[in-house]
């Protein structure tokens, strides 16, 4: 392979912004006006978000000794945090979501020590059932988004259905008739093309891009000095060992894409590495953080291996995160262009979470009942929260959190009715995430 000069490298950075931008920012656009954040609040948390993002990477692929799986891997927020953090956020406040992301980051360090013992008991029937839970109750927030947000004057008004279908109707072409990085980058145009059609409808205002100073400082704790609440923490828990998993396979991919045979400690130091970016996401107000495997697809597509241009990609992103004009810009984005954005993305996780469970053995009919029961319960106490108006408190916080009581369930009944596949060999369960992924990334 030709040696890649400065410019090369950096291009080929910028690429891997561009890759993984859409998903980036498209998780504050969701989370911030869901939990009432203002349009100010929302562009610093688009900025910190991309800022660190970029510490995030760094500190995954330079790595050192403790920490870091050293293969251009981008970080990003995983997608499956979305509506657990808008459920903490209006049951528990803000503050409640970034002390759950602390601690969570915190647990996932302590957890890497002993990965292959945690994944007995997180078999497919478990994160799949968990991830389409999740999928599942972020569908509503895309509805209600796509008709122009909930509480809003036009809300399902003839542009803003247009709009929506418009950009759903633009992502699905692009991804029909586009391969590569033009498909790996369909919302980002589709989003990009639906503001400027609301533009010429006069829905689009500039006048908070207008306003945003062109430089800023990042701040930790912004949004207040974090709180920690038992369920709250249990929730981001869960998504995070659910995170370890999937990260677990984009580490396996792509060692094979990059000719690197991993070990158990490449694993360890990648998923410590993956904790503390939860930790520093956390202090910054920002996200839990895990490996993007659209970037993975990229370094397979362009057979770019070398860790300096996702060493750029990252100084990119923590450039990006200290210029607020450029958060300003993304949240001029229409509420319908971007509810339209989030039907397919968020059917997406509902779809992986089938994709986890298409290898289950479902001719017998205790897994039947365990995808069934937890699912059952999770989307009944997200959608019904008042069957459980009689308990105490402290046992309803938890209890009324869907993914929080589906997840458990599907532990528990797995325990139950597979005690023994748990003990199924370590060796087995890696061959079949590497496998999974490699297949994602293709």
């Amino acid at each position: 392979m030709e040696k890649l000069n400065s410019w090369k490298v950096g291009t080929l950075g910028f690429q891997h912004v561009l890759a993984m931008y859409a998903g980036a920012v498209i998780v504050p656009l969701i989370v911030g006006p869901a939990i009432g954040l203002n349009a100010e609040q929302l562009a610093y948390l688009i900025s910190i978000d991309l800022f660190t993002c970029g510490i995030a990477t760094l500190l995954q692929v330079i790595g050192g000794k403790h920490f870091g799986i050293r293969l251009p891997v981008i970080l990003g927020c995983t997608f499956t945090a979305v509506g657990p953090m808008i459920a903490i956020g209006n049951m528990q406040g803000i503050t409640a979501i970034y002390g759950a992301i602390i601690a969570s980051g915190i647990i996932v360090m302590i957890l890497s020590q002993f990965m292959s013992k945690i994944m007995r008991f997180f078999p497919p029937i478990v994160t799949g059932s968990v991830v389409a839970i999740i999928g599942v109750s972020l569908i509503p927030v895309a509805m209600n988004n796509a008709a122009g947000g909930q509480g809003d004057p036009s809300f399902g008004s003839l542009e803003n259905l247009f709009l929506a279908t418009l950009t759903l109707v633009l992502i699905i072409v692009m991804n029909r008739f586009f391969k590569g990085y033009m498909r790996a980058i369909s919302v980002l145009l589709s989003l990009i093309a639906g503001t400027i059609v609301a533009y010429f409808m006069g829905i689009v205002s500039f006048a908070e891009v207008s306003n945003a100073s062109w430089f800023h400082l990042v701040q930790p704790f912004y949004f207040g000095f974090p709180t920690f609440n038992v369920s709250a923490i249990l929730t981001m828990t869960l998504v995070a060992i659910v995170s370890m998993i999937e990260s677990t396979g984009v580490f396996l991919a792509l060692g094979d894409v990059c000719e690197k045979k991993l070990d158990s400690k490449d694993i360890k130091k990648g998923l410590r590495a993956e904790g503390l970016a939860v930790v520093i996401g956390g202090i910054f107000n920002s996200f839990p953080y895990t490996s993007f495997s659209q970037n993975v697809g990229l370094v397979a597509l362009t057979k770019v291996k070398t860790r300096n241009v996702v060493i750029a990609a990252g100084v990119i992103l923590m450039i990006l995160g200290l210029l607020p004009k450029v958060a300003a810009l993304t949240t001029i984005i229409p509420m319908a262009v971007l509810g339209g954005a989030m039907i397919p993305m968020f059917g997406m996780v509902i779809s992986s979470g089938i994709r986890m469970l298409s290898s289950v053995d479902f001719s017998k009919n205790e897994n039947l009942l365990i995808v069934a029961c937890s699912i059952g319960i999770g989307l009944g106490s997200a959608v019904v929260p008042a069957i459980f108006g009689n308990l105490p408190e402290s046992v309803r916080l938890l209890v009324e959190n869907g993914i929080v009581v589906g997840s458990l369930t599907a532990i528990l009944l797995n325990l139950v009715f597979n005690y023994k596949e748990i003990n199924s060999s370590k060796s087995e369960q890696l061959e079949q995430l590497k496998n999974d992924h490699s297949m994602e990334i293709i």
